[in-house]
């Protein structure tokens, strides 16, 4: 068997890797300090078989879910990989959820145990977890009195062999990151998460002398996908990022050949850049040819993206003008679409063929349409098995023929290329009786270098309303005072000028608010892919929204 057979899974592809470059480096993990520990394929392979073996010794019942809650490390695949080969099921949680979110996971998958890994909030996230659920503490986790992984290990022989688990067999169930509601646990197959990797070769070459840094949530089928999956069928390197504050190193150490990122951090970079390198200075210097070259090439070094040959942007819209912008720098960024139910296998960029606001072509393998109410309807080789305990929901979320209905709404390009148009359920009506899409305008009102997100909003008012969150950058210069809050008012006047000649008069937004809160994952505003929960935002400043109207401002300062 050869790691790209399309009938390996995950799990058979590490059997290859382990024997075929039993020496060459996997992992490479921060410990703090400037510190890193490396772990080659053979010594994932032993920590991995010896904590199956642990797993197989508690006689948990076969294919049990096992959860898993952690950051980003080496041991949260080393863990996935042990729940695998022990013939299990594992469940992934996001680091950054409250209690009840923890509780009501834990519970509904019918988890039997817990890996505890490297946590910022474990004190908010503990008591979410039932007091008899056996847990195991991984080598970064926060002090627990929790059995640790290197006793664990310690303990028993690594398990000999290789179990083999189906492609139809259940891998794990991804609970989504949701906007609204519950969260809904989607059953993915080994075979599903094998088609995702094996789709990706066919838009990109790829093999074993990639590098990556893994930072997006491994909870999330992106990196799940990007990172894990193929790692594991192509045979790549990866490294660990430790913390927001040495990102930076910790890109520089990785040197990776495929990069992606979601549009916070790009319009982050970017705006680092801008502040050592101001942008009409930058236009002069690119218009001479020898200095362009050095400069655009010593930005790539500064931000560790010199080697990069791929480079992505998925989760949210990236401003046309950023796009631009890292393509002058011989950055082409390939944006994606996906969702937790086909593994975020679904469409992507092709290099060279894209095109602004569209995020590219049907990926090999996927067939989509529009259905009559403007639906994007999917039908992927990484398509779910469907929602854990919730039967009716997987009935309603996909069509007879086997297309899941995606609650997004969009358009075809004569090339083939699909366009986001905005929710079928997120339209709202004004009290004129007409619909607004609210996407489409947070899309084109995102496009300033001070906002970093934006909410539009306005049922049953007369007409829509924005609400801008400032990225951290403008806050800090407002705050020193080195920048002026009536310019930022005539910035943001013009920019709703700009973006309201664009639209229907009844689309037209009459007013922007200034938010003081930040929207975070933390405190509920945000999913942990950094979508805006709109349900969220909006009830939180409906009691204001009657006193925003009556004060017939263009560009209103929240102070409460």
């Amino acid at each position: 068997m050869h790691a790209m057979d399309p009938k390996a899974t995950p799990l058979d592809c590490f059997y290859y890797w382990e024997k075929a470059q039993p020496d060459k480096r996997y992992f490479t993990q921060p410990l703090g300090d400037g510190r890193v520990r490396e772990y080659s394929w053979r010594e994932v392979g032993d920590e991995a078989r010896r904590m199956a073996a642990h797993l197989q010794s508690m006689d948990l019942p076969p294919r049990s879910q096992i959860a898993l809650v952690s950051k980003n490390c080496a041991h949260w695949i080393i863990a996935d990989l042990a729940i695998w080969m022990a013939g299990h099921v594992s469940v992934p949680l996001y680091p950054t959820l409250n209690a009840d979110t923890v509780q009501y996971i834990l519970e509904h998958s019918e988890s039997k145990l817990l890996f505890v890994g490297k946590l910022d909030d474990w004190d908010t996230m503990k008591p979410g977890v039932p007091a008899d659920l056996p847990c195991i503490a991984l080598p970064l986790a926060p002090p627990t009195d929790y059995l640790q992984w290197d006793d664990a290990i310690s303990a028993v022989e690594p398990l000999s062999g290789e179990t083999t688990r189906s492609p139809e067999e259940m891998a794990t169930i991804v609970y989504t990151s949701g906007s609204t509601g519950r969260p809904k646990g989607v059953m993915q197959s080994f075979g599903a998460m094998a088609a995702a990797s094996i789709g990706f070769a066919d838009i990109m070459t790829l093999d074993n002398n990639e590098r990556m840094l893994s930072y997006l949530p491994l909870a999330h089928v992106l990196e799940r996908w990007v990172v894990e999956a193929n790692s594991l069928r192509y045979g790549f390197e990866v490294f660990f990022a430790e913390s927001l504050d040495t990102f930076v190193q910790d890109l520089r150490r990785a040197q990776p050949t495929i990069f992606a990122s979601v549009p916070r951090l790009w319009s982050k970079f970017q705006a680092g850049v801008y502040d050592k390198l101001p942008e009409k200075k930058q236009k002069l210097l690119f218009r001479i040819p020898i200095v362009s070259r050095l400069i655009k090439r010593k930005i790539l070094k500064q931000l560790g993206l010199e080697h990069v040959r791929y480079a992505a942007t998925g989760s949210a819209p990236l401003s046309a003008e950023t796009l631009s912008w890292y393509r002058s720098l011989g950055l082409e960024l390939l944006e994606g679409y996906g969702m937790s139910e086909n593994f975020g296998y679904s469409h992507g960029t092709r290099p060279g063929e894209a095109r602004v606001g569209y995020v590219g072509h049907s990926n090999p393998g996927v067939e989509t349409k529009i259905g009559d109410n403007g639906e994007i309807l999917v039908r992927s080789p990484a398509m779910m098995m469907g929602y854990f305990k919730q039967p009716d929901k997987t009935a309603e979320d996909l069509t007879d023929d086997g297309f899941l209905k995606t609650g997004d709404m969009g358009e075809i390009d004569d090339q083939g290329r699909l366009k986001i148009t905005g929710r079928v359920k997120e339209l709202f009506k004004t009290s004129k009786g007409k619909y607004v899409a609210p996407v489409p305008l947070e899309n084109k009102l995102v496009n300033h270098e001070a906002i970093e997100v934006v909410c539009v909003a306005g049922a049953d008012q007369t007409s829509p309303f924005a609400m801008f969150m400032l990225c951290e950058e403008a806050r800090a210069h407002l705050d020193k005072g080195e920048r002026d809050q009536s310019g930022l008012e005539a910035e943001f006047s013009a920019l709703l000028d700009k973006v309201n000649a664009t639209v229907d008069p009844h689309e037209q937004v009459k007013f922007a608010v200034v938010v003081k809160d930040t929207w975070g994952i933390e405190n509920g505003f945000l999913t942990p892919t950094m979508k805006i929960k709109r349900n969220v935002i909006e009830s939180h400043y409906a009691p204001r929204v009657e006193t925003w109207y009556a004060a017939r401002k263009r560009v209103i300062w929240d102070a409460a």
